[in-house]
């Protein structure tokens, strides 16, 4: 079956003291709701039989132009959820960089508590089985699954056996794809393709 693997479009900057202290939940920018668009056209001449969708609002807003061009149903899965999924706050990672933000490096060492996240083993084991999951109840379809970049992260880490779980920087709605035989072997095929996003600099 062939794995499909979608980060959401840029979603919009929220503080602790925009969410009151509760989960961060934000949606997508105008830049964004773009990316979606230009990532659901590039979509539109292949085949899927499947659309699973985190559950956080910006990948269910980048799955619904998707999901409307693709003529397919969203399917929620909360497996596919972000490891900083219960945090206050979203800070895009290219703020994060620019800032040289204390955060940035938890996260790369893997300090997620630091941040209220979900313990890096916690997380990969439970994207193993997802992915485990995934594979099993889709033998021989094609799967769109738009979800985060730390999940595209590890499941691409697992896949090619890597112990660092941030290991590349992927896009707004860049794509990467997965190849699983039914004999149980897996392979990356792709990683991080933007070719939609030529040009996506011009929006404000």
């Amino acid at each position: 079956m062939d794995l499909v693997l979608v980060r959401h479009g840029e979603p919009v900057r929220l503080t602790a003291q925009d969410t009151g202290g509760e989960a961060a939940d934000p949606g997508l920018t105008p830049r964004g709701h773009e990316q979606a668009r230009r990532l659901a056209e590039w979509l539109a001449p292949e085949h899927f039989d499947a659309l699973i969708v985190s559950p956080k609002r910006r990948a269910l807003e980048t799955a619904a132009p998707v999901a409307d061009v693709l003529d397919l149903a969203i399917k929620i899965d909360d497996s596919i959820v972000e490891y900083d999924a219960q945090a206050d706050h979203y800070i895009p990672m290219e703020e994060l960089r620019a800032s040289n933000d204390p955060r940035l490096l938890a996260m790369y060492e893997g300090r997620w508590d630091e941040f209220g996240a979900e313990p890096p083993e916690a997380f990969r084991a439970r994207l193993r089985d997802a992915l485990d999951t995934i594979v099993a109840g889709h033998a021989g379809q094609r799967v769109l699954a738009i979800c985060h970049g730390g999940v595209i992260n590890v499941m691409l880490a697992i896949i090619l056996d890597l112990e660092r779980h941030l290991w590349f920087d992927p896009a707004y709605t860049s794509i990467s794809r997965v190849i699983a035989s039914r004999g149980g072997v897996r392979s990356v095929a792709t990683v991080n393709e933007s070719g939609h996003l030529v040009g996506i600099r011009q929006i404000p």
